[in-house]
């Protein structure tokens, strides 16, 4: 019984990193949307978000990715105290792909919500943790 509890929970984590890599591209971007960060006060805000499990080894790819794509822009800024910090900022081509991809993730996730719970009968709460 406990083996069959184990690979239940380790299935279900690596679904939901499937899931998360699938979203955070634009997850990010939304971050940005919000105002100018750099790397670790971004993955702040996804863990305020309830998505804990974005590293740096995550999340800096991704930033390299929509940097190279045209969607973020960079600076290095010198610390005050410290070693300096690269900000990221979204820029107009990322701002329109957050709404498009946007708006396209969010009909993804209601058709899908549709087929699993029809009647809505789950309370989501009680599933997310």
């Amino acid at each position: 019984m406990r083996l069959s509890r184990w690979y239940n929970y380790l299935a279900m984590k690596d679904r939901r990193q499937q899931w998360l890599r699938g979203v955070l591209d634009l997850c990010v971007l939304a971050t940005l949307d919000e105002q100018v960060r750099h790397g670790y006060a971004i993955a702040r805000r996804l863990d305020e978000f309830g998505l804990v499990d974005v590293k740096g080894g995550t999340l800096y790819p991704v930033l390299a990715r929509l940097q190279a794509a045209g969607f973020v822009t960079a600076r290095w800024e010198p610390g005050e105290r410290g070693p300096g910090r690269k900000y990221y900022a979204l820029t107009d081509d990322g701002s329109r792909l957050l709404r498009e991809q946007g708006d396209a993730w969010m009909h993804f996730t209601r058709t899908t919500e549709k087929v699993i719970d029809p009647g809505g009968r789950h309370d989501r709460r009680d599933h997310l943790s």
